[in-house]
């Protein structure tokens, strides 16, 4: 049996899974926690330090390669990996004092480096480090500052016409409190909020979306009796808002097109307060089992969840649903702050996909009934996968036009029929949708 796991050594593995191993750090600390069977609170600590030094590498590396030689990009990775936690945690980590930090990344780097000099390396870079911090100048430039890379920040400023583009990529940096969205077919948001407390979770109302609360302290969600027992699901108020915006009301008929992991599907189901019915598809079975899984903790019976591709047709479906959910495949760009590798993906990967997002939209769309509703959404803050993709599709579609929708809080009434919120100003995900009515006047 090898040695025990820290929060530390998990944190560094995951780091070097993801740039060895191209994984996704939300995934792999899930899995790695768990087989660490680190307690709740070495596994906040571990889920710090590796989100941190994934949101804030460019800059750790900026600062680091003033006193390393070689720059830490030419290093064995374990090696660059203990000197970005030893470094994130001196500059981030107000708990952590300073000879923790340095002794820890020491020891990790003795025990996990190839090289039989990294221990002496990242002891001297990080106390060197130490005895300048006071005179240790931030980088100026945006990019390397909040560790985005230039590109993105490029994109970001096209859209957001210049303004507010530094407080976007500080949100993007922030900790995020979790948001439940309370299952009122079986309890009030009163008695969660009283339930949670009793089960040691800190949680409040969200300040302006009704049946939504936010969570901290919460250690392992899924290990909850309230979370076993149904009472509520995760989701973003963003997400949240998309469904209010759909209109979906009791009775309908509904289809959640690209519905992994289920939250839209979940709302849905509770905003039609359990009358009518949903059908939930992914292209992938253990997505569909997901989804599955979740309706049934949450006691949603009116849901059918089944494989099928969105881009395609399926024909008894056509003409014959009273709302079609497409939340398509993006490139991800507005949940930075909560998956902060995103910002580090290749943009060229990235340029088909306003061709696969409009090949899901145009099929979908044949399976909206006359006077129904299409809601388009992405997690994406670009033109190109939001405004661009609709405005091409009301080209093709003339049986569709954009129609106005109303939505709580600082948001009220979006009289262009889209919508881009933003994680420094709404407090949300970014994230946009588009409400789309069909006409009562002939086939598409």
């Amino acid at each position: 049996m090898g040695k025990q796991q820290t929060a530390r050594s998990v944190a560094l593995d995951a780091l070097l899974a993801c740039e060895n191993q191209g994984a996704w750090s939300d995934g792999y600390l899930k899995k790695a926690i768990r087989e660490a069977g680190l307690d709740s609170r070495d596994a906040g600590l571990c889920t710090r330090l590796c989100c941190g030094v994934l949101q804030n590498e460019m800059l750790l590396d900026a600062l680091l390669d003033r006193f390393a030689k070689p720059p830490v990009a030419r290093m064995e990775p374990a090696v660059c990996g203990c000197l970005r936690l030893g470094l994130y945690q001196i500059l981030f980590l107000d708990r952590v004092p300073d000879s923790a930090a340095v002794n820890e990344s020491v020891s990790l780097a003795r025990g996990r480096c190839r090289n039989p000099r990294a221990a002496g390396l990242v002891n001297a870079i990080l106390r060197n480090l130490l005895r300048e911090r006071e005179s240790l100048a931030m980088p100026e430039d945006l990019p390397t500052r909040y560790s985005h890379p230039a590109w993105l920040v490029e994109e970001f400023s096209k859209a957001l016409g210049g303004e507010g583009v530094e407080e976007l990529l500080a949100a993007d940096n922030g900790e995020v409190p979790t948001a439940a969205q309370v299952n009122t077919l079986r309890i009030t948001p009163q008695a969660l909020l009283e339930r949670l407390e009793s089960e040691g979770v800190e949680a409040q109302p969200h300040p302006w979306l009704e049946g939504c609360l936010l969570l901290s302290g919460t250690g392992n969600l899924e290990a909850l009796p309230s979370f076993q027992e149904g009472l509520f699901y995760i989701q973003d108020p963003a997400a949240r808002l998309a469904v209010l915006a759909s209109g979906v009301r009791a009775g309908d008929r509904v289809l959640d097109a690209c519905a992994a992991p289920g939250g839209k599907s979940f709302a849905a189901a509770i905003q039609m307060a359990g009358e009518g019915s949903i059908t939930s598809c992914d292209i992938h079975p253990k997505k569909v089992e997901l989804i599955r899984s979740g309706a049934a903790r949450l006691g949603i019976s009116t849901l059918e969840a089944m494989v099928q591709d969105g881009k395609q047709c399926k024909v008894e479906w056509l003409n014959s649903f009273d709302a079609v959910l497409t939340d398509v495949p993006c490139s991800g760009l507005g949940i930075i702050r909560k998956k902060p590798d995103i910002r580090y993906k290749d943009p060229e990967l990235l340029l088909g996909l306003p061709r696969i997002q409009s090949e899901i939209l145009n099929n979908c769309a044949q399976y909206v009934r006359p006077q129904g509703t299409l809601l388009y959404a992405t997690c994406t803050v670009l033109e190109r996968e939001n405004s661009a993709v609709v405005a091409d599709f009301l080209d093709k579609q003339k049986d569709f036009t954009l129609e106005p929708f109303t939505l709580p809080g600082p948001i009220g009434t979006v009289e262009s029929g889209m919508l881009t919120l933003w994680p420094h100003i709404h407090g949300t995900d970014g994230f946009f949708f588009a409400k789309l009515r069909r006409r009562d006047d002939g086939d598409l």
